[in-house]
């Protein structure tokens, strides 16, 4: 036995070395490097991502409008699994990442655990209480009469792989907020990947339909499930390890606090979305659900960039927050800001200009581009604004300013898109629906604004006590 001894103690020295290593990286690399360094894995995983919503859109386009009806319907329900997943994966992975600056590694350690349990747990709930009531919850989602079976058929298949999709997720975000993007990639991409070479196939030589699209969906997020959860235990610096687990009052408010701004978002954009279906259906029939459903995944590409690039802030902002290096955190956010709104304009242009042809690909249906195009180029006027509106969510979460950030995560698509579509789509009918999801995003970054200034403002100084009050 004490001839182990040597070595164990090489292997705490060597553990510790490696710690100490990653604190220089990064407490101590160029705020801008760093950024990109963490940015690229992660625009590569969402534009991939984004790439397969909109493969899968496409692919299901070519069955019949009612399809890519059925598909949008139940887009808001797979929007609400991922929002448990993010739940969970940012509330500890914020957590785990602000302790890893700290240097308190008991505390990453098993909020590490905790997270993954708390998704697992959810997910297994969530999908056996879902397939209990499945068509009610269909029709309550949106699906009229003409597209009710294809949606039952795709939600069904989806549903069995929930406890999948949120675990992946809060893996994902644990690896990223550690500062291991690369391989939460690997992971994501592996997944994309293999659904676009699933989709046809299933759709279409096995002849499934639907089903075959939320077939290719599950088996590729278990894909991912596994090679992230290896990754996970090869490289991570808080291996995720079960006996670590803690469901306490403290871990799980924790998670409460970091992950409540992300389950708010995607919350209440699934409501959000389910009333859009709702009312685009009542104005404008399968067409007018079609056409709404293609530029919300068209949008959903253009933001995956933007989404990546902030989510190599994140890291950096919520490790340097714990470290009390403030003035890193606030140059990174004016970093990623100023370069994600020009992104979003160059983006936008040719958005409003091809807006016909851009529906058209996915639908060559007149009546779902006469819908798509109005709507799409309403959302690209106002699109640079969200860069600075999503630069602020991550800020605000990364570094655990839970009320400030649930207020603004709640208000795009929810607080203000709920009742913004309801008066719109009174007053102006089909027109409405089109332009609610722009007044939206207008109020919040009006509102986004305020929010976030006194804590950048605060950030001028390192070790500043009045940024932890705020």
């Amino acid at each position: 036995m004490a001839g182990l001894m040597p070595r164990h103690g090489h292997a705490n020295a060597a553990s510790e070395e490696a710690r100490q290593e990653h604190f220089r990286y990064m407490t101590q690399t160029p705020v801008r490097k760093l950024v990109l360094t963490l940015a690229v894995p992660t625009i590569i995983s969402m534009l991939v991502t984004g790439i397969y919503n909109m493969a899968d859109t496409f692919f299901v386009g070519r069955i019949s409008t009612q399809a890519t009806a059925a598909v949008g319907v139940v887009f808001p329900l797979m929007s609400i699994i991922q929002a448990m997943g993010f739940f969970c994966g940012q509330g500890s992975g914020n957590y785990v990442s602000r302790k890893l600056g700290a240097g308190e590694m008991k505390d990453a350690r098993e909020m590490a655990a905790t997270g993954f349990v708390l998704a697992l747990i959810i997910g297994t709930v969530f999908s056996a209480v879902c397939l209990v009531f499945l068509r009610p919850l269909a029709v309550l989602l949106g699906a009229i009469p003409s597209i009710l079976e294809d949606t039952l058929a795709y939600m069904r298949i989806i549903l069995f792989g929930a406890p999948f999709m949120m675990s992946q997720l809060t893996i994902n975000n644990q690896l990223r907020f550690q500062g291991n993007a690369f391989y939460a990639m690997i992971g994501l991409v592996s997944g994309a990947v293999l659904n676009i070479g699933l989709d046809p196939f299933f759709m279409f030589v096995l002849g499934m339909g639907v089903s075959g699209a939320a077939l290719a969906t599950v088996l590729s997020q278990c894909v991912s499930f596994v090679i992230l959860l290896i990754g996970d235990i090869r490289v991570s610096g808080v291996p995720i390890n079960p006996k670590y687990t803690r469901l306490n009052a403290h871990y799980l408010s924790q998670i409460a606090n970091g992950g409540t701004p992300s389950l708010a978002r995607q919350g209440l954009g699934s409501v959000s979305s389910v009333l859009l279906n709702a009312r685009a259906g009542l104005l404008g029939g399968d067409a007018a659900i079609a056409g709404m459903s293609v530029v919300v995944r068209t949008m959903m590409l253009a933001m995956s960039a933007l989404i990546g690039f902030g989510q190599g802030f994140q890291p950096v902002s919520s490790f340097n927050y714990g470290a009390k290096k403030y003035t890193r955190v606030r140059e990174a956010f004016f970093f990623c800001a100023t370069y994600g709104t020009l992104f979003l304009l160059l983006v936008a242009v040719p958005g409003f200009v091809f807006a016909p042809q851009v529906i058209g690909f996915f639908r060559n249906d007149p009546e779902v581009i006469v819908v798509g195009k109005v709507a799409l180029r309403f959302q690209a006027c106002v699109f640079p604004l969200n860069a600075f509106v999503v630069m602020s969510n991550m800020l605000l979460q990364s570094i655990g300013k839970g009320v400030r950030v649930t207020l603004l995560a709640s208000l795009r698509s929810g607080l203000f898109m709920i009742p913004t579509l309801l008066i719109l789509s009174y007053l102006f009918g089909l027109l409405g629906v089109e332009m609610s999801q722009t007044v939206s995003d207008i109020l919040t970054f009006l509102v986004s604004i305020p929010l976030v200034l006194p804590v950048l403002n605060a950030m001028r100084t390192d070790g500043n006590a009045a940024v932890e009050k705020l």
